[in-house]
Order: C-alpha cells, then structure tokens, then sequence
C-alpha cells in the first residue's frame, strides 16, 4: 500500500491511498493444543507472511479455573501471530468474533500507516507520536481503509470433542459476521477449515466464498474428535492463502501499479 499527497506539506491534504488485502486467520478454540508442534511458533511464521492469526478462546459458565487457565495459549498464539485474542462466553461469541475481526483489521492498518510515516517523514514517528490533531487526521486514513480494503477471513474450527456442543454458536456467529462485514464497500472473501480432519490435520467445510450464508447447509456435517491439533492446522491453513495468490498472481498482470495488492 502507498500513501502519497499531492504537494501540499501540510497535514491538511489529500491522500491518495491503493487499495489493498488483508489476510487474518480466525481461530475458534476452547482449549489448549495436544498434538503436534506449537501453534505459537506457527503463528509467527504466518505473522512473517503478513497474515494475522487472531484467536477467539470459548469457555462454558461451568468449566472450572483450571480449564480457563488452559486457554492461556489463547493470548500466546494472538501475540505471535501479530493478531488479536479474546476469550468468552459462548453466549457473546457472535458479538467477539465481529470485534475481533474488525480490531485485528484496525491494528493491522495502523501498523501498514506507520510505516508509511516513517517513510514519508523521514523519522521513526508513528501516530502514537503525533500531536492529537495530526494523529486524528490519520485515523480518519486507517478508518476509511478499513472500509475499502479487501479482505480475506479463513476461519479455523476446533472441531475437538469438547466443541461439539459450541458448533451451533459459532455457526450463528459466523452468519452475523458475514452480514456485518457485507455493509463494507471492500471486498470479502471468506473461507472455513475444521481441525482434526478425518485422515489429515485440516478439513475444508467451506471455499473461498464472498458470503457465508450457506454454512447451515455444512455446518452440521463437522464431525468432533478428541486430538486437538492446532500448530500443524495453522500450518496448513497458511498453504490456503499461497494457492489463493497463485491465482491472484496470474490475474494481477492486468493491474495497473497504483492498484496492486499489499499483504
């Protein structure tokens, strides 16, 4: 992404800013990994690729301290994966993964714009450095990307046995989100994989789709298992968006430079 103005020095300009995608995977999870390597260290390696892993942790009001302890590898992978997390109650799941989504995307935005000031300034000023009238002018830049850019949501399901009677909410939340992220002028694409799969780590429930209305139609088809898997379906889950930019390579030649992708 650039960001340009066009000659005038100060901040009262007009910017000019390419669009652009941003990459997030959604974890939903009620617990803590038991296979596998750590989905911390893969997260990061996502986070090197400039896809945030934002992790949602899911309690029940009867699950004791010990179980809410567990999910402390919630905030860990978040932080590794340069994403956000947030852990609670499956009543106000449908609420949290809207949040979640949305502040991951502000987070990422505000760090692409940093960058930019640096560049364009010739320091190491971030927004957090500017006066307050400064600093909101550059809001107003981060809030009205967050409208206009693309956006690429895979989702990842922990399908472990503990889950399987929070399948239902987190279908409902993942209708809400859809329909919330829809009013956006930028374009959605979203995608849903379940984790253990049947034979492998990773299972596709749903393709890269601009809508997910129709996840009640697969929704009820996961299947609950009790390994919990969860660095080597992050791992796999990466592979989705590599095949995604294949295509996107091959279609990019049309584009003209001010209007090329930014991960």
């Amino acid at each position: 992404m650039n960001l340009v103005h066009d000659g005038d020095k100060s901040w009262r300009r007009r910017w000019i800013v390419s669009t652009g995608t941003i990459k997030q995977i959604l974890l939903i999870t009620d617990g803590c990994s038991n296979q596998g390597e750590s989905p911390a260290s893969v997260a990061a390696l996502a986070e090197q690729q400039g896809i945030a892993v934002n992790v949602i942790g899911i309690l029940e009001d009867q699950e004791n301290e010990a179980a809410t302890q567990g999910l402390s590898e919630v905030e860990e992978i978040a932080l590794s994966g340069g994403g956000v997390s947030q852990i609670v109650y499956a009543e106000s799941l449908s609420q949290t993964v809207q949040m979640v989504t949305k502040q991951a995307m502000t987070q990422t935005l505000q760090g692409v714009v940093n960058q930019e000031l640096k560049h364009i300034l010739g320091s190491k000023e971030t927004m957090e450095d500017l006066p307050p009238e400064q600093r909101g002018e550059v809001m107003e830049v981060v809030e009205d990307l967050g409208e206009r850019c693309g956006l690429e949501v895979l989702v990842l399901i922990d399908t472990s046995a503990s889950m399987g009677n929070k399948l239902p909410t987190v279908q409902e939340a993942l209708i809400d989100l859809s329909i919330s992220l829809n009013a956006r002028s930028g374009d959605n694409r979203f995608s849903i994989f379940s984790f253990p799969g049947k034979r492998k780590d990773l299972d596709k429930v749903m393709d890269w789709t601009p809508r997910l209305d129709s996840i009640s139609s697969v929704f009820p088809k996961l299947a609950t298992r009790g390994i919990t898997p969860t660095g080597p379906a992050i791992r796999e889950a990466l592979k989705q968006f590599t095949k995604k930019r294949g295509l996107r390579g091959f279609l990019a030649k049309e584009e003209t430079p001010h209007e090329q992708q930014w991960d």
